[in-house]
This record gives structure tokens, sequence and C-alpha cells, in this order.
């Protein structure tokens, strides 16, 4: 996502700490291919919903269903946690990915800016689950 998004991506400001701290909040899944880390995908529950952050795969194994895997974990997950509802947030530059996630049922309800930008910097999506 570099040079695609702007404002940068916050995934580069991952810390140890932020980790742990998403951890303690929620939930933190990896796919691995042997010995590295090829897709991601982190669960936040928040009142009425699960939150979807950093839902990333590896440029090398895309299109071999790796993210509909961590959708459908997302999913999963959010039944366990007596969820109705999935939210999930995307940069505007990334229209791909917005079409991936009104293929799965997604829905855009929103369109928020960043601090200091005067134009729409990311859409939210949800998901209610039947």
């Amino acid at each position: 996502m570099d040079g695609v998004v702007d404002p940068p991506s916050s995934v580069h400001h991952l810390t140890a700490e932020g980790l742990a701290e998403q951890a303690r909040r929620g939930e933190i899944w990896l796919l691995e291919d042997p010995g590295a880390p090829v897709g991601s995908i982190f669960l936040t529950p928040k009142p009425g919903r699960l939150y979807i952050g950093k839902l990333a795969v590896a440029q090398a194994q895309r299109g071999q269903g790796l993210g509909r895997q961590l959708l459908e974990l997302a999913e999963t997950r959010a039944r366990a946690l007596g969820h109705a509802m999935i939210e999930l947030e995307s940069r505007v530059e990334l229209v791909t990915n917005h079409a991936v996630f009104a293929r799965f049922g997604y829905l855009k309800t929103a369109e928020t800016s960043h601090p200091g930008y005067d134009r729409a910097t990311s859409f939210t999506f949800q998901k209610r689950l039947g």
C-alpha cells in the first residue's frame, strides 16, 4: 500500500506493544506459509458488531482464496461472540478491495476523513450476518 493510500497506512507504526494491546482487546489471526505470515486479520469486539482491522494478504499469495478464508473466519468468530454485524474500513483508493467486499455481501455505509483532510479518506463497510 506504500504510495497507494494517502495518508500512509498505520501498519508501519505497529509495535510489539501495539500488537499485545490488540491481542488483549480482541484477536489477531495469521495465515502462514512455512515460516512466514502470508495473511492477517485483527478482530475487535465493539458494541453490536465485530470490527475487522489489518486485513491483508501478501501480494504473492493473492488470488488463492486467502482473503475469503479470513473474511469467513471473521464471520465465524462474530457469530461465536454473539454479534450480528461485521464492520471494516477501507481506504478510498483500494477500489479492488471494495469490489471484493461487495461480492461478499458488505455494504458501504459511511465515508470518513483522517484528521487534516477535507476529503473522504476511508469508507466503512458493514455486513449483517444471517
